[in-house]
């Protein structure tokens, strides 16, 4: 039988409460509008790119092994690392590196909102960083990085929650826009879940001088979608 100490309950307690605090933060319920925004995946649809199950599959392997697994992932081990030994300096380079990746106006739009939304969100919780900390302009990875750390969440968490929030909102893009049933969504869950692994583990050993994305097909459908004639998501 194994008897539980008081540091072992304390040290549990505080986990629970990471783990609790990293769900909050990757929650489709996360009041910050990140719904809104399809990441170019509305164009690909309408131009016959993606048009079924397996293509979306194959797109968004794409997107997560050239994309955020060169940029927003390793990105986000140097943010954390950057607010917990209270770099602005560090936090606020890196928060401008992100922004000049970013390749169309629909895109610098969609991280810029949403780091503004969640600033109003974690200051109504009272968990704003410091003054000065602060980077001008903030984007979403800098705050989604902040609010890991606050809540005292791993690096390797953080990173399989963000990916995890990103896999769910193209997946919810795609069921409404494609359509794509709920039980096909499902299954491209479980064909992607490994590769989110797989994401994290290559992301976390990444050296500065390789990060960059390289999405040249979602960079063309994010500007394209800016003119798309009918859309239901934001432009």
């Amino acid at each position: 039988m194994t008897t539980l100490t008081l540091t072992d309950s304390s040290q549990t307690a505080v986990g629970d409460l990471a783990l609790l605090g990293l769900l909050q933060l990757v929650s489709p319920a996360l009041p910050i509008g990140a719904f809104a925004w399809s990441q170019g995946l509305e164009s690909a649809f309408e131009l016959g790119w993606v048009t079924n199950e397996n293509e979306l599959g194959d797109w968004l392997e794409g997107v997560l092994e050239d994309g955020l697994t060169q940029c927003e992932l390793p990105l986000l081990v140097r943010l954390q690392q950057a607010w917990a030994n209270h770099d602005g300096s560090m936090v606020a380079e890196w928060n401008d590196w992100l922004h000049a990746t970013r390749e169309t106006a629909e895109l610098v739009d969609e991280d810029l909102r949403l780091g503004a939304a969640l600033v109003r969100l974690l200051g109504s919780l009272e968990l704003l960083p410091e003054e000065g900390l602060l980077p001008k302009d903030p984007g979403y990875v800098t705050l989604f990085a902040w609010a890991a750390n606050v809540r005292t969440v791993p690096a390797r968490q953080t990173l399989l929650g963000f990916a995890w929030a990103w896999l769910e909102n193209q997946l919810a893009v795609a069921c409404k826009a494609m359509p794509l049933g709920h039980t096909a969504a499902q299954r491209l869950t479980e064909r992607l879940r490994p590769k989110l692994v797989m994401a994290v583990d290559h992301a976390l050993q990444k050296e500065d001088h390789e990060l960059g994305p390289v999405l040249p097909g979602l960079a063309l459908g994010s500007a394209l979608h800016e003119t798309q004639y009918s859309r239901l998501f934001r432009s």
